[in-house]
């Protein structure tokens, strides 16, 4: 099983280390990855490397995509690299994780219209917009989708995560 993490500067630290962490624990090989190969550092001053640029990636050898909050995702869903990777999982079905202000990504992406979903409460209004149901709930599951509210949910989220990585493997 491989595992991708979106990751940019100012993401929100726990929400990137944990899911990374727990992948590796249970022997994912689990890459980050970012508009560019190199440091990223995120909003409280942790640092970790992006193992490539969005571009550098073929989604089909990745089986989960983990996309993690803070302030990353305003700069990730710009990227159209990483919207095809983010359109891949969806058109291909794979097991996609997003927490907090991760759903920005998915929402540029085009991929929430008639889905149930959470995120930080300042993302909920676009999530709506683009056409998803939400639910302020600490985790939500919508087939492939798996979704959070930030760092508070993390445990929920890590626990959804760790299911679809079970069913996937």
């Amino acid at each position: 099983m491989k595992a991708l993490i979106f990751g940019a500067d100012g993401f929100e630290d726990v929400e990137l280390i944990y899911p990374y962490h727990r992948l590796k624990e249970e022997g994912v090989d689990t890459q980050i990855v970012s508009m560019e190969k190199g440091k990223i550092t995120g909003k409280h001053g942790y640092s970790v490397e992006a193992d490539a640029a969005f571009r550098e990636i073929d989604p089909s050898k990745y089986d989960l995509l983990v996309i993690s909050g803070g302030k990353g995702p305003e700069k990730m869903r710009l990227d159209e690299s990483a919207l095809e990777i983010t359109r891949h999982f969806f058109n291909q079905n794979k097991p996609v994780a997003a927490i907090c202000h991760g759903p920005q990504v998915l929402i540029s992406a085009g991929v929430v219209s008639g889905r149930k979903a959470t995120a930080w409460p300042g993302v909920i209004d676009d999530l709506k917009a683009a056409g998803a149901r939400t639910e302020d709930r600490e985790v939500v599951v919508d087939g492939n989708l798996v979704t959070s509210r930030g760092p508070k949910d993390l445990y929920a989220f890590g626990r959804e995560m760790m299911k679809k990585v079970k069913e996937a493997t």
